[in-house]
């Protein structure tokens, strides 16, 4: 039943306070279970996109999904810049927007501003899948890009371990200088800034690769045994390292072979369909064993799932309708 109250907008600044890390993991890890369960009805096709060069260096992307077990039907939509140089995807600077409606009536429920909920589920998305395959006590993580995604990859994971030691890289010097200092007097251990990424993964028990960068990463050969690499993004991690970890789990096959970079490693002959151990859906589910022993070398690559971000923004429309939080806009029919 359309609400006579009109359509809720839910800005930024609420977003912050009505979804939690602890939400955002719980959510989607439920998701996972959706699509195990073959309850997420996808678009055809999954995703529409719009690049424009020609001076603009404009990209809109556009994906939506049918969540029969909540009910909820969404749009996802973004739009962001990139000319080669500076890419806004992780910034507050673009546009991004879901859009969600009754699916028993085709009525407007709410436009969420997900700016907070996207930047937590690329790390809860993927962070979520060590509760599987993650190592038994990690003790050092490195982070690989200090940015939204690597920030938010270490807020995740401190919900599951308790490290010792933490290390990080990224472009600029001053960058990863001030995070160190921050993140080691908030946690009262050791937070290291290193030149190289070499430096950050060599030894370390979990690795995190968040960049903007178009480039390889890291390396297979700094992979201690026992670690697990974690992907949030194009191309983290060598291509031609991907079949010699013992186990690759990634979100989505159908989604990741939407993306240039792993389409390419695929029809390169580097990584196949049979290589792949799991969905982290099949782990969720309990139809794909985990990690099976300690010095197993496992990667969890993700791309994003709409049907994560659809479920994340409805959980925080409901929240705000508790709250009595958002901006009510008037609907057509008003």
């Amino acid at each position: 039943m359309t609400d006579r109250r009109g359509i809720l907008f839910v800005p930024y600044r609420d977003t912050l306070e009505l979804l939690s890390i602890a939400d955002a993991m719980t959510v989607c890890e439920e998701v996972y279970r959706m699509h195990a369960r073959g309850s997420v009805v996808l678009s055809a096709p999954p995703s529409f996109k719009l690049d424009v060069a020609e001076g603009f260096h404009n990209h809109w992307h556009v994906k939506s999904v049918f969540l029969k077990d909540v009910p909820a039907t969404g749009v996802r939509t973004y739009n962001y810049y990139d000319d080669g140089l500076r890419n806004t995807v992780g910034g507050l600077d673009n546009t991004r927007l879901i859009i969600l409606s009754d699916p028993t009536s085709g009525a407007p429920l709410a436009i969420v501003d997900e700016h907070w909920s996207y930047a937590i589920r690329s790390a809860a998305a993927a962070t979520l899948a060590c509760k599987w395959v993650g190592p038994r006590s990690p003790k050092v993580l490195g982070l690989v890009g200090v940015g939204t995604m690597g920030l938010n990859a270490l807020r995740c994971l401190l919900t599951l371990y308790r490290f010792e030691e933490i290390r990080c890289t990224s472009r600029r010097p001053e960058t990863r200088a001030a995070f160190a200092a921050t993140w080691s007097k908030q946690l009262g251990i050791p937070v290291l800034a290193k030149d190289s990424v070499e430096e950050v993964v060599r030894g370390a028990d979990i690795a995190v690769g968040g960049t903007t960068s178009g480039d390889i990463v890291t390396r297979e050969p700094w992979l201690k045994p026992g670690c697990t690499f974690i992907s949030l993004a194009r191309r983290e991690l060598d291509p031609a390292g991907w079949s010699k970890m013992d186990k690759v789990v990634i979100d989505s096959w159908e989604f990741n072979m939407l993306q240039r970079e792993f389409r390419r490693m695929v029809d390169g002959g580097l990584f196949s369909r049979a290589q792949l151990h799991a969905e982290i859906q099949e782990l969720v589910a309990g139809t794909k064993t985990g990690r099976e022993r300690d010095d197993e070398r496992i990667l969890i690559h993700t791309t994003g799932l709409v049907s994560q971000d659809v479920a994340l923004a409805h959980f925080i429309y409901k929240r705000a309708l508790e709250q009595r939080r958002g901006v009510w806009l008037p609907s057509a029919d008003m």
